[in-house]
């Protein structure tokens, strides 16, 4: 088994998300590929309320698409559960960035249970699918983030 540090990194993005029926499998759980999505709901809402909605990113004509991803299920999500998505840049780069993520669940206790964490590597690239360096100011700003959190 592949043991992974994945750090959560300040400032931590939080964000809660109420898991819907059609996310369950037959089982009653969350099935798994959903963790991939709640990984872009987190990182997609940092990136808005930190750095600039992807859209204008996307206006900019780049793109950054995952590379490599890394998920670790700890424990079941069910229908009704409220999640908890953690959300942290971890590292930027000339060409690249990852993204750490932590899911938990409330409990009526107030004591938050891990259900899963992992991370994403997103490359940066222009339209034609080359290899492009992120943009200066993004760049600049992404970095600040990961040094001062």
């Amino acid at each position: 088994m592949i043991r992974l540090n994945i750090t959560m990194t300040e400032p931590v993005f939080r964000m809660h998300h109420r898991i819907i029926y059609g996310d369950t499998d037959a089982g009653g759980v969350v099935y798994n590929a959903n963790y991939l999505r709640y990984f872009e709901m987190g990182r997609t809402e940092l990136m808005r309320t930190r750095f600039v909605p992807y859209s204008a990113i996307e206006e900019r004509g780049l793109l950054i698409p995952v590379t490599e991803t890394y998920l670790r299920f700890k424990a079941p999500a069910r229908y009704d559960d409220c999640i908890i998505i953690d959300t942290s840049l971890a590292e930027i780069k000339k060409y690249s960035c990852r993204f750490n993520y932590r899911i938990m669940k409330e409990q009526e206790n107030k004591r938050e249970q891990l259900l899963a964490k992992g991370f994403t590597v997103h490359a940066c690239i222009n339209r034609q699918g080359k290899l492009t360096p992120f943009p200066e100011d993004l760049c600049r700003s992404m970095t600040m983030l990961c040094e001062n959190g």
